[in-house]
């Protein structure tokens, strides 16, 4: 018995190698090449095709490849009692939260004004510091990395989600609180996981909604971001401007609008990767632990979508 590595279009050498490495007798099959789904126990899956999980007849748990569940959760086929994992790691939090960084400080010192000003030999000193505060949307371990980060920098920041939280170091705002949340910031980081409430969240209500000329950095997932309503919301002067690194279909087409929109920065899905080797051992020990009945780590409650 063992496990189904399968992510169409993806080389998943270095995963297939990694778990080889850690569980050297490990059965190991990779879509499409599935031969024997009987002998499949588990499943490592980032982008499957939906409905073939109903062909694994003793399928006991279900890997995310990354952080995110949500292109898991969208198959409506599979079994319910299923316990789905992702992956909880420092090496993904890391990047995602210094991309961020990197983002909110070359807006605050105005990195696009002066590399403009470097091609026509501009030299303009005047406001060389935009006067910023950050309001992150989600809050959870990727979110409250961000947080902490800012609070080093003395960045003011607020945070924004779905429930009620028991925090004291910085403002946080839920649920029908998000205007209060809005009339406080002026850059706007989404980091919110991608349920069917939070899919288009980023719409044109809520840009309107937000101080005029509100700058936003999507990290999270494309779908939460209804894409022609921020062309629309530029052209209004409700946002700035905005740094994308995640887009409803990836890559981005080369004739979609963003590429040649100036107010928007464009990055391809490279704030943080998974790396098999961090991750291969967490799943491992899930792998272990539903054999034996123990309790599993870093499992998601379906109810709330993560």
């Amino acid at each position: 018995m063992g496990f189904a590595i399968i992510s169409p279009g993806r080389d998943v050498t270095k995963w297939r190698e990694s778990l080889m490495r850690h569980m050297p007798n490990l059965d190991i099959q990779v879509y499409p090449e599935i031969s024997a789904p009987e002998r499949v126990e588990a499943v490592l899956l980032w982008q499957h095709p939906k409905g073939i999980l109903r062909e694994f007849p003793n399928l006991k748990l279900i890997c995310s490849m990354g952080a995110g569940v949500d292109h898991i959760l969208s198959d409506k086929d599979i079994d319910p009692s299923l316990p789905i994992s992702r992956v909880v790691d420092k090496g993904l939090t890391n990047p995602m939260t210094n991309y961020v960084l990197m983002g909110i400080l070359a807006y605050q010192r105005q990195l696009s004004r002066y590399q403009n000003n470097q091609k026509t030999k501009t030299w303009d000193m005047s406001n060389p510091e935009l006067d910023i505060t950050v309001g992150v949307l989600g809050v959870g371990a990727l979110g409250g990395d961000v947080v902490k980060k800012l609070q080093v920098l003395e960045v003011p920041v607020l945070g924004y989600g779905n429930s009620p939280k028991n925090v004291s170091s910085y403002p946080y705002y839920y649920g029908t609180q998000l205007q209060d949340f809005l009339d406080k910031v002026n850059v706007i980081v989404c980091m919110l996981p991608l349920t069917d409430k939070t899919t288009g969240f980023l719409n044109i209500d809520f840009f309107r909604s937000c101080r005029k000329g509100t700058y936003l950095i999507n990290v999270a997932r494309g779908s939460h971001l209804v894409e022609e309503d921020l062309l629309t919301a530029i052209s209004e002067g409700c946002i700035s401007g905005a740094m994308l690194d995640v887009f409803r279909q990836e890559p981005l087409p080369k004739e979609h609008p963003f590429w040649e929109t100036p107010e928007i920065t464009v990055t391809p899905h490279i704030a943080s990767v998974t790396n098999p080797d961090a991750a291969v051992p967490q799943i491992l020990e899930n792998y272990n632990r539903i054999k034996s009945n123990k309790p599993l780590l870093n499992t998601i409650d379906r109810n709330l979508g993560y």
